[in-house]
């Protein structure tokens, strides 16, 4: 793949079309997308294709039970989660708690807006489908999330510095979504302000990802965004090893229309910069440290799994979600972006998710979007200000 420019080419007036989704229609598709990936993929997370087909007699093809069956609660005492059956994983509530920061700050947000809005959100009782009860979201996200609170509400870090240390992994960029949306088309602004809200999380390529996802996001919204202008915009921005991980994951990905031949070349393709390893429950002992050589391996993947399927929806998210290892992570995002590029959400599959998981899917994105249209007339009494002044300094007037 060879980038070329950040912003795919505008039209003078971009029309809206029936086959053309417009700003509303591209937010809900893409969090309802998010959220039905995430919940596809959160029972059969951390296995191998292999292992997922001879769990569940061949390929996954839409919602099921949990791994362990009845014994969920059991079988894994480090993760007593209900997986499956619709339930939606930590990467939908802080997607959700995200948006909620911005109903809140109606603006660009910064490190700060974390420290004083999504903390606090992070303890406030909500619903937890995988817990079945009211809880804490702290008391169900992962320990490299549970990472913000501890670090700012305990700690009293500056926000701006509080990711590093913590392990490197995908936490930040599972839930960026609603910061490309905010930015939509403009892929550049929505990677600045993705690195400014993961700073309190995340560093290194763990903070590069949740910055290229949103330029992605960004990217996808275009009114003629395709699956290669998404990965161009994405390999304009990305840095490092980043970068490295998705050119050679989408390279693969090209050469490929059905993701069933495409799993284990792309597992072969991005296994170089992933520090996980080959078991994923079992991580090596260079796992998750900061480096400009390794990537995380969900966004280069989902990325690649966008290109296989061509965008579609069904297709895109059902690849990721067979891919295993850290899936839903992997289906949040294809499904993130496969929804805003205007993919087709099975209506069986999101009706369940949003009854299983006792969640409103659809009210998030009317809110985000709203809150979006705010922020770009913001941005256009600011830019216009800025054009006066500098005018003004340039002495062109």
């Amino acid at each position: 793949m060879t980038p070329t420019t950040a912003t795919a080419p505008a039209a003078s007036t971009p029309q809206t079309s029936p086959s053309t989704p417009g700003l509303d229609d591209r937010f809900t598709r893409a969090l309802v997308g998010a959220a039905v990936g995430d919940a596809l993929g959160g029972p059969v997370e951390g296995w191998t294709p292999e292992q997922i087909a001879e769990r569940h007699g061949g390929r996954v093809t839409g919602i099921v039970g949990p791994w362990y069956g009845e014994d969920w609660r059991t079988a894994r005492p480090i993760a007593p989660y209900h997986k499956g059956d619709g339930h939606v994983t930590d990467d939908t509530l802080m997607t959700h708690a995200l948006i909620r920061v911005y109903e809140k700050v109606r603006d660009h947000l910064d490190a700060y807006a974390v420290a004083d809005h999504l903390v606090p959100d992070l303890l406030s009782p909500r619903w937890i489908p995988e817990l079945e009860a009211e809880a804490l979201p702290l008391q169900r996200i992962f320990l490299a999330e549970k990472w913000i609170v501890a670090r700012l509400h305990y700690g009293h870090m500056d926000p701006r510095e509080a990711g590093a240390g913590n392990i490197v992994n995908c936490g930040a960029a599972m839930y960026m979504a609603p910061v490309g949306l905010v930015n939509a088309g403009h892929p550049e602004a929505a990677y600045a302000e993705a690195l400014e809200v993961s700073a309190p999380h995340q560093s290194s390529y763990g903070r590069e990802a949740a910055g290229v996802f949103a330029a992605a996001v960004a990217a996808a919204c275009h009114p003629d965004a395709t699956p290669d202008a998404v990965v161009d915009a994405a390999l304009a921005l990305a840095k490092d090893g980043t970068r490295s991980a998705i050119e050679e994951v989408c390279e693969v990905a090209s050469h490929h229309d059905d993701f069933e031949s495409a799993l284990a070349p792309m597992r072969a393709a991005v296994e170089p910069f992933d520090t996980v390893g080959p078991d994923y429950r079992s991580p090596a002992l260079g796992a998750r440290r900061p480096s400009r050589l390794h990537a995380i391996e969900e966004l280069p993947v989902a990325l690649g799994m966008l290109l296989v399927e061509g965008g579609d929806y069904r297709r895109t998210v059902l690849g990721s979600v067979n891919y295993g290892r850290d899936c839903d992570s992997i289906a949040t995002m294809s499904g993130a972006l496969a929804g805003a590029l205007g993919g087709e959400i099975p209506a069986d599959w999101a009706e369940t998710v949003a009854e299983a998981s006792r969640l409103d899917l659809h009210t998030p994105a009317r809110a985000l979007a709203q809150v979006a249209r705010e922020v770009f007339a913001r941005d256009l009494e600011r830019r216009a200000a800025h054009e006066e002044a500098f005018t003004a300094l340039a002495g062109e007037r």
